[in-house]
């Protein structure tokens, strides 16, 4: 878009100017924007481009004037709200570019690793003056690294933005003290028109957005091994009597039927939730979360039931094993199946390991759905760094860039049919199921409930892997529901 500056002539926003006369940032961003509010966007800009090209100008404050030739950026009008939306004039070494992003996050590996390094790639693209800091804390579902981060937080020292779930996840942080809402970056930026109402739902807390959405992961899949399941003329199976029978009969070759891990304590408990959006109907397993239903139901005594039943088929050393880790018997062809998130997808691309997937057995239409999102500190040391990585993490070519390596899809519904033809098989059925299956909210990875709830909830699961006692175990998960909901 052409601009008039009058005497300082014409330019395209988000384009360099050569000024033909004196001028201070605000006469500049008079011209350009009809407001000299825009002055600070117009010297931060400049002043970032500045670092990595030495033919553009210096601005060393807000009222400094710049000779004629002075060449200087004239940033993108939405970029330029955006950073007055998030800029303090208290913290005036923000307007001097370059700095740090630090940014924090779970993802350490296979698929999750390559998006992750695929958004710094697109950051670094369009931030050439910032150096990315990758702080990452390993562990799958984010335990370990939201122990690291709360310290942080409390401290004032936290990273410029962190992984945080979408949904409950976000009371466990105090978001009112700890985090900003970003409201207006959702307008700015246009992402209330682009996600879901589904989605923007389970993003508002307190009537604010908290994060911004990289993806949407399916939890219930199981995926299964191509080659074994040929090799004896299986097929995925619809219900549990049929899965049952395929381990029994796999148990008989030597092959593990089911794999498990559980290492970081929570890969057990999301197998069980996936099992519950089997063993209820949609509208049930949500009524879990919110009292509407009792987990005395027969469906949480199935599900139980299921779980220990499964036990006998798992490999013995479960208790060791990562979410990732445990995915090497398939690999290897030792394992013939395993219930993940579909992040396992993104670990099987990147060993370029081939399997098939199926839903959970008996969960045919029922999604069980988490969204990965990132959230902005209040005391985070470079804000404006931190507005860019939002701005990279809602965009699509940064949703695009991320799923295809993370085995998630976007959460932007623009995806046009050719964008989603660059996609895996999986990934492009995985899609349609998003679009026309009931959506229900994962447990285990901070959709449905508060933290205290969820931690209650693998507590009782994990003790149950011991000792496979139902109804205890249904009592346990009983009391944790009356704790949470305050009955």
């Amino acid at each position: 878009m052409l601009v008039a500056f009058g005497v300082l002539g014409l330019a395209q926003v988000g384009t360099p100017l050569v000024l033909d006369k004196s001028a201070t940032p605000g006469d500049i961003a008079l011209a350009v924007f009809g407001d000299k509010a825009y002055a600070p966007a117009v010297m931060r800009a400049t002043n970032s481009k500045a670092l990595v090209d030495p033919t553009f100008a210096r601005i060393p404050t807000l009222d400094a004037v710049l000779p004629a030739g002075a060449k200087v950026w004239i940033p993108e009008e939405t970029w330029a709200k955006a950073f007055l939306a998030v800029w303090d004039p208290n913290r005036v070494e923000n307007l001097f570019g370059g700095g740090k992003l630090v940014v924090g996050s779970w993802w350490t590996a296979g698929g999750e690793a390559e998006g992750l390094e695929a958004l710094f790639a697109l950051y670094r693209g369009a931030y050439a003056d910032v150096v990315v800091v990758n702080a990452t804390v390993a562990g799958g579902a984010g335990f370990a690294f939201k122990a690291v981060l709360k310290p942080r937080l409390i401290a004032g020292d936290p990273p410029d933005a962190f992984q945080l779930h979408a949904g409950l996840e976000v009371e466990g942080y105090s978001p009112e003290v700890y985090l900003h809402p970003l409201d207006d970056l959702y307008s700015i930026f246009g992402w209330d028109k682009v996600f879901p109402p589904d989605l923007l739902t389970l993003l508002r807390y307190q009537d604010h957005y908290w994060g911004v959405p990289v993806n949407i992961h399916r939890a219930n899949v199981l995926w299964y091994s191509k080659d074994i399941f040929a090799r004896y003329n299986l097929t995925p199976p619809a219900n549990w009597d049929e899965f049952f029978q395929i381990c029994e009969f796999l148990k008989g070759r030597g092959i593990v039927p089911i794999t498990l891990a559980n290492a970081g304590g929570w890969e057990a408990p999301h197998l069980f939730e996936t099992i519950l959006a089997s063993t209820l109907t949609p509208a049930e397993y949500r009524g879990l979360w919110t009292g509407e239903t009792s987990w005395t139901h027969p469906g949480v005594t199935r599900a139980l039931e299921i779980l220990k039943k499964i036990l006998d088929y798992v490999n013995p050393d479960y208790s060791a094993h990562t979410w990732d880790t445990v995915l090497e018997y398939i690999a290897a062809g030792n394992g013939a199946m395993n219930v993940m998130g579909d992040w396992a997808m993104g670990w099987f691309m990147a060993k370029g390991v081939d399997v098939g997937w199926a839903p959970v057995p008996g969960a045919k239409g029922v999604f069980v759905a988490l969204s990965d999102t990132f959230a902005f500190p209040k005391r985070a040391s470079n804000p404006i760094n931190a507005m860019g990585w939002l701005e990279v993490c809602g965009s699509k070519a940064g949703q695009i860039a991320f799923n295809m390596r993370k085995g998630s899809i976007p959460a932007r519904t623009d995806i046009t049919p050719q964008e989603k033809a660059q996609f895996n098989p999986y990934l492009q059925s995985c899609m349609d199921d998003w679009a026309r299956d009931a959506i229900v909210p994962s447990v285990m990875h901070g959709a449905a409930a508060p933290e205290s709830w969820v931690v209650d909830f693998k507590d009782a699961i994990n003790l149950f892997l011991v000792t496979r006692d139902v109804a205890r175990t249904q009592a346990a998960l009983v009391a944790a529901a009356k704790a949470a909901l305050g009955q």
